[in-house]
């Protein structure tokens, strides 16, 4: 027994000897890392930089600084709101591009049909038409590049045709009637882009005009067609701000001073660093008298309802449609200094009433971004469940009509969706492409003939009948397609879908001066504008005497 223990004791000392040089061992390389580990200190500013410089000396992977300054950047900024936002560099050009109202590139609109970009019209007067492209064109390659086929998105086929000005790209052409590809050279320019779409006399005495965005232009646009109309006799206007998501204030503040009375307020910001700032209409607007019929809805937003409010809170006009997006923060925009920019909130906006049009933010932005599909299904867009507007505060306008805050401006007239089965066979159609495939295809083969007998805009949407003929080729082009003949639908709907056919063609020969004239027989919204116009539908506690 006591030969054992002595036996043992020199594999129990190795044993102890060797645990603690590891424990030392481990001491020691704990010690020299804290040697070698840099002591990172940062003020409070520049706690995401130390953390970014730790992550690129440090981590196991290569990193992509880009991606995750935008990430990260985007991610704090949608934790303050829903609307202040880090642009990357080229979001910032594609953004000014936009508000600028101008971009360089070749000057076409262009359709993805069976996978091929098709040519649906060259701008006027842009270098596509210079240089001979023509409606139906197929664009199959693009200097080296090969567009057709390929399953490209759209997004990518502009990168393709876009460039800078001065820039040449040869295309390649399959055209109608011709074996060969026609190759083309196509310098590229500026683009202008216009966002007062449509603009023309309804009936004697009232006029339409569609307005997209607010731009850096717009005002000037605006007040070119209001002109116009008010020369052929116009003195009521429908003004159509539907899906209009805003853009510049400035276009927006000078829109709103062509209609509204000396000293009337527009608009109000306020902010906690920023003081309350008034703005005022200066009274000098040519279209001060005009009578007014708002359209908006739950796409309408920022400048869109800063427009409409102004014009609700001062009894100027009628608003009818559905609740407005409840988009009214004031947001400054900070150049970065490599090409990428901050937008942050400063303020708020409010309308001269009081109301803040800024609708409630509880911190998760997909909730935020989810809330127009939760108010369709709860009723408050299909005229089901009004309980929003009871529980809504109650504000004044400037003759003591009621009108109601909690985000977003509340219509005078509510103008539902459409909530019966027999809709759903035309949007059906609609969401799936047929009517805009078979009137192009339509339109193509025989454009020389429409251009021959209806040489404008106005002589086809005045002449051209869609024949029954037509319109049943059409309903047979969508059940080869797959959608079953729905014959209730087409017996309540079928007016309306020939109107859409219609319009779709007078689109792709005349743009949209050829489309809006004959859409809007068909567009209930529009129609109920009309009426208030006309004076045949009464909006309670509005009247138009000033």
């Amino acid at each position: 027994m006591e030969q054992n223990a002595r036996n043992r004791f020199p594999w129990v000392f190795c044993t102890l000897v060797f645990v603690l040089g590891l424990l030392a061992g481990a001491w020691v390389m704990q010690r020299r890392i804290k040697e070698i580990q840099p002591v990172i200190s940062y003020t409070h500013g520049s706690k995401i930089g130390a953390v970014m410089q730790i992550i690129e000396n440090n981590y196991v992977d290569t990193v992509n600084d880009e991606q995750l300054t935008t990430e990260g950047l985007t991610s704090i900024l949608h934790s303050l709101d829903p609307h202040s936002a880090y642009m990357p560099p080229k979001e910032y050009e594609e953004a000014e591009e936009e508000i600028q109202g101008n971009f360089q590139g070749i000057g076409v609109q262009f359709r993805v049909i069976s996978d091929t970009p098709t040519v649906i019209l060259p701008i006027s007067g842009g270098p596509s038409e210079r240089a001979g492209i023509l409606a139906g064109d197929k664009i199959i390659m693009a200097d080296e590049d090969t567009l057709a086929g390929r399953k490209m998105n759209t997004d990518d086929i502009v990168k393709k045709l876009k460039g800078p000005k001065g820039t040449k790209v040869r295309l390649g052409l399959k055209r109608s009637g011709t074996d060969n590809l026609v190759w083309v050279t196509v310098k590229r320019d500026v683009i202008p882009t216009y966002s007062v779409d449509a603009h023309f006399v309804v009936e004697p005495g009232i006029g339409y005009v569609k307005v997209s965005k607010f731009a850096a232009k717009t005002a000037y646009e605006f007040e070119a067609a209001l002109a116009e109309l008010a020369d052929k006799g116009v003195n009521r206007l429908i003004i159509d701000l539907r899906s209009n998501g805003g853009g510049l204030l400035t276009p927006c503040l000078e829109m709103a001073d062509m209609l509204l009375a000396k000293d009337d307020v527009i608009v109000y910001t306020e902010g906690r660093n920023r003081r309350r700032s008034e703005l005022h209409a200066t009274g000098y607007g040519d279209f001060q008298h005009m009578q007014l019929a708002v359209l908006i809805d739950e796409w309408s937003a920022s400048a869109s309802e800063i427009l409409s409010g102004a014009i609700q809170d001062n009894d100027r006009g009628v608003i009818l449609g559905r609740r407005s997006f409840g988009k009214g923060l004031v947001q400054e925009q900070m150049d970065l200094g490599d090409g990428s920019a901050l937008r942050l909130t400063v303020a708020r906006y409010y309308t001269p009433s009081g109301r803040c049009i800024q609708k409630p933010y509880d911190g998760s932005y997909e909730e935020y971004e989810e809330d127009v599909m939760r108010r369709y299904l709860s009723g408050e867009m299909t005229g089901q469940d009004s309980s929003f507007h009871a529980d809504s505060v109650k504000y004044y306008t400037k003759k003591g009509r009621v009108v109601y805050g909690g985000g977003g401006i509340m219509p005078d007239v509510l103008l539902p969706y459409k909530t019966d089965s027999l809709f759903v066979y035309m949007n059906q159609i609609s969401n799936r492409g047929y009517n805009y495939d078979y009137s192009f295809r339509y339109t193509t083969a025989h454009r020389k003939e429409l251009k021959r007998a209806y040489p404008s805009a106005e002589a086809f949407t005045r002449d051209f009948v869609l024949e029954d003929a037509l319109f049943e080729d059409f309903i047979r082009y969508t059940e080869e397609k797959g959608l079953p003949r729905d014959t209730a639908s087409l017996a309540k709907y079928g007016q309306e879908m020939r109107l859409t056919l219609k319009a779709l063609i007078g689109r792709d020969l005349y743009d949209d001066a050829g489309f809006y004239p004959t859409y809007l027989q068909r567009d209930d919204d529009f129609m109920e504008a009309l009426k208030v116009l006309k004076g045949e539908r009464e909006v309670e506690g509005f009247s138009f005497a000033r």
